[in-house]
């Protein structure tokens, strides 16, 4: 107490004024953050553009200067201060900002992730695509109807034989802790199609093989212990084409945004594959 009276004493002497409390930690806290943090925080991002719907036109590459001391810290949060203040014409998907729904998937700096969980790295300039390999609707929007359509294809929902429709759903469909785990690491996948469009065997046969996303869901069904239609669905991905073009590159494990482990489920689904009458044994998955 007797210190602050003499601190307080000083400022007096000096200024002839008494200063409050209040104006002391201001001062000393804004003088700080000033010695700390700059005015401006200007960065370059390189957006892709392309707009189908005027004729001739052909992709190209824009820049966007933004302070990023204005703005949030992740990519998606320049993206929308990009659209609210800068370009309303830039185009992409977006939802949820919490990387639960898998719509702000892009490619950002050569690597596919989600624009919501990717920070603003410490560098000149960023780089921001849509998804590779895939068609483009408009600018950082893919074209995913074919993934969906694969998706589809694997009925990716709960079947049971013996059951009439009416009854369906009425009693729950019980599961050990043990069969329950042979679930996880699967049942997370958002179904972003970052893995999938990582994948260089997907880039070359999209038309016929699953690739990693499908591939991983059709596994999750294929060891859910509720589902009755277990020889069925493996039936439907025999052949060389619909899971066996998997060559264990592992970009997708490596850009999974939910640290999932794709490749070690399509390792587990080509050994069950390979043996159709075996046993099928559990899968550890993880990164």
């Amino acid at each position: 107490m007797a210190r602050a009276k003499v601190v307080q004493s000083f400022l007096i002497n000096l200024s002839g004024n008494k200063p409050s409390l209040g104006s002391l930690i201001q001062t000393r806290y804004a003088a700080t953050a000033a010695a700390v943090k700059p005015a401006t925080n200007i960065k370059t991002f390189n957006v892709y553009r392309y707009d189908p719907e005027k004729p001739g036109s052909k992709p190209y590459m824009e820049e966007y200067q933004v302070d990023l001391n204005a703005c949030g810290p992740m990519i998606l949060d320049v993206l929308i201060k990009i659209k609210n203040e800068i370009d309303p014409t830039l185009t992409f998907r977006r939802s949820c900002r919490e990387g639960i729904c898998g719509s702000c998937s892009m490619n950002i700096n050569g690597l596919n992730g989600l624009a919501c969980l990717t920070k603003c790295e410490d560098v000149k300039k960023t780089s921001i695509r849509p998804l590779p390999h895939m068609y483009v609707v408009k600018d950082l929007v893919p074209d995913l109807n074919n993934f969906y359509a694969q998706y589809a294809s694997i009925e990716p929902f709960l079947k049971k034989k013996g059951v009439a429709d009416d009854d369906l759903g009425k009693a729950p469909y019980t599961q050990t802790p043990e069969e329950r785990k042979l679930l996880d690491g699967m049942y997370e996948c958002i179904m972003c199609a970052c893995c999938t469009t990582s994948c260089p065997s997907y880039w070359w046969n999209a038309d016929k093989y699953l690739g990693p996303a499908v591939l991983m869901q059709a596994y999750r069904w294929i060891q859910d212990s509720r589902d009755d239609y277990t020889q069925e669905r493996l039936e439907a991905l025999r052949g060389p084409w619909k899971a066996f073009r998997c060559h264990t590159i592992m970009n997708c494990t490596k850009v999974c945004p939910k640290g999932l482990n794709p490749a070690a489920a399509i390792a587990e689904l080509k050994k069950v594959l390979a043996g159709m009458d075996g046993e099928r044994g559990p899968v550890v998955l993880g990164n």
